[in-house]
């Protein structure tokens, strides 16, 4: 995070942190291997697979990305402005699903279409886990907040619109409420971005975020 600092003249730090341990306080088994990346070893495949996931408080699960928050933050002094960041619930369902990376979605996209009322309830679980995580991060020191969607993409707008943006409101909304609850001065903007969204700006836009990031 403070090396890019000491040789550009940049406008903000963002904290360097993966996107996917925040699933394993929710019971899934994560790993990183070489010339892999990422594995879920115990990937969703059922309505009961979801039923058992956790929603942990992320002070306890991921209390080492808060510290690494409150370090960040003294070593910067306040000279410039800290982001922190978490995955987006369609990001981490898919990877929870798939058990790793993807090109193609299908098992995420079988669940999906194929047993609706399972998604959501993995959706709504997913969605106030980061919420929880991103007010930690707030309450932590962060001055901005990133929402990570890299995988919208993936979907049409009609599907993201019924099956991930409601999920993304819930999260934002929370992190909101949160703020609301601590006065208007403590609340923090948050940036919503996504990859190859191109043709899902109308619906992004709906999101509740303050900052909408574009692709190209």
């Amino acid at each position: 995070t403070l090396q890019p600092l000491r040789a550009f003249d940049v406008d903000a730090a963002i904290i360097l942190a993966d996107i996917l341990p925040p699933l394993e306080g929710m019971g899934l088994q994560l790993t990183y291997a070489a010339g892999e990346g990422p594995v879920i070893h115990n990937p969703i495949r059922s309505a009961a697979d979801i039923a058992a996931l956790e929603v942990p408080d992320p002070r306890e699960t991921v209390a080492y990305t808060l510290d690494a928050i409150r370090l960040t933050k003294r070593a910067l002094g306040g000279k410039i402005p800290l982001i922190g960041f978490s995955g987006a619930p369609f990001t981490l369902a898919s990877y929870a699903i798939e058990g790793g990376g993807s090109k193609e979605y299908r098992r995420t996209k079988q669940l999906m279409y194929g047993d609706p009322p399972a998604w959501h309830a993995l959706m709504t679980k997913l969605a106030d886990l980061v919420g929880a995580y991103l007010v930690a991060q707030a309450q932590a020191g962060a001055d901005a907040l990133q929402l990570f969607d890299s995988w919208a993409g993936a979907l049409s707008p009609g599907d993201y619109a019924e099956y991930v943006l409601p999920y993304v409101q819930r999260a934002i909304a929370f992190v909101k409420s949160a703020a609301a609850g601590r006065g208007a001065a403590q609340s923090v903007p948050i940036i919503y971005f996504g990859t190859d969204t191109a043709g899902l700006l109308g619906q992004l836009r709906q999101s509740g975020a303050d900052v909408v990031g574009v692709d190209w």
